[in-house]
């Protein structure tokens, strides 16, 4: 039995694992492949996450973790069907922000995110960065809110769609601050419209962003989040000119509801193992992210307060899907 099995077994017992869930929890864990759910197509931002972290862990458990893609509805599809999963640690899904903003903008989902599943941990954080075209006449935060309020509606903001994260941060930005500008979603790429001026400013993801800042074909005033980002250091976070603000992306991992808590914790530590390999963390600033640790009950209470804060911005911007 190698080590990590037997500190499974330490953490079973200690938890009572027999009482818990009988004879089954007194093998070893895992003993079949591990199914890693993903709302999300290959290809994507989350799905190159989900195959880092897969293939980590893979090698650290002696275990194949495969990545079972199932897109459609922005991850609700994948999201409603693993709410019915097996809670026997065999099937664990990667969640993002996405999913809290969907809680409040699809009003008829059969699964609440904060309710009906088992956090286990939080993977990474990934920054939106505001991003303008060289034709707007600002090189700072100050001076792109004194230019919007002077000219009010006068700004396209794109986005990826309605409810997508650009969207979202970019409403929140305009809620605190009080600026007017035009919502432009789109259903495809938008940079080539802002590389040409026709939108003017938009909060992307900066893997998106980040050949065309290096380029200087695009200006960035500052990152989304509460502190300067490794990718971007010389960029402010927009919170020291809009107190309270925050906006990032991020990535974790959940468990259906009723996972036995010996597994829970072992996926925990695992899990974090697997992205604090220096093989993942060599790749996190060419991706734009950086490790976030904490609790399951640390994960799921920040869960809860993302749905809560995404809900007061969509109610107050009446964002629908289109």
């Amino acid at each position: 039995m190698d080590i990590r099995r037997r500190e499974f077994m330490r953490l079973a017992g200690g938890a009572g694992a027999c009482a818990l869930a009988g004879p089954a929890l007194a093998q070893a864990y895992p003993l079949k492949p591990i199914r890693l759910v993903l709302g999300f197509a290959p290809g994507t931002p989350p799905d190159i996450v989900a195959r880092l972290v897969a293939s980590s862990l893979s090698e650290r458990i002696g275990q194949q973790v495969f990545v079972d893609n199932r897109s459609g509805a922005g991850a609700n599809v994948a999201t409603s069907q693993f709410k019915r999963a097996e809670p026997d640690g065999y099937s664990i899904m990667l969640v993002v922000a996405t999913t809290t903003i969907n809680q409040t903008l699809y009003p008829n989902l059969d699964f609440h995110i904060a309710r009906d599943f088992q956090p286990v941990t939080s993977l990474l954080r990934v920054a939106n960065v505001l991003v303008v075209n060289p034709g707007v006449p600002v090189k700072s935060v100050p001076e792109f809110l004194a230019y919007a309020k002077t000219n009010p509606g006068k700004l396209n903001m794109a986005s990826g769609g309605n409810g997508s994260s650009p969207h979202i941060s970019g409403e929140m930005f305009k809620s605190m601050t009080g600026i007017d500008m035009v919502h432009v979603p789109y259903s495809g790429n938008y940079f080539p419209d802002l590389l040409s001026g026709q939108v003017h400013v938009v909060f992307s993801a900066i893997p998106g962003a980040i050949g065309f800042l290096k380029q200087n074909q695009l200006r960035a005033l500052a990152v989304t989040t509460e502190k300067r980002w490794e990718s971007l250091p010389e960029l402010p976070p927009l919170h020291e000119f809009v107190p309270g603000y925050e906006s990032s992306g991020w990535y974790g991992i959940v468990a259906p509801k009723g996972a036995p808590r010996p597994i829970v914790e072992w996926l925990h530590k695992e899990l974090n193992a697997a992205v604090a390999d220096p093989k993942v963390v060599a790749r996190l600033p060419d991706l734009g992210m950086s490790p976030f640790k904490s609790t399951p009950e640390e994960f799921g209470k920040f869960i809860g307060d993302e749905v809560d804060k995404y809900a007061k911005i969509i109610k107050a911007a009446n964002i629908r899907v289109d």
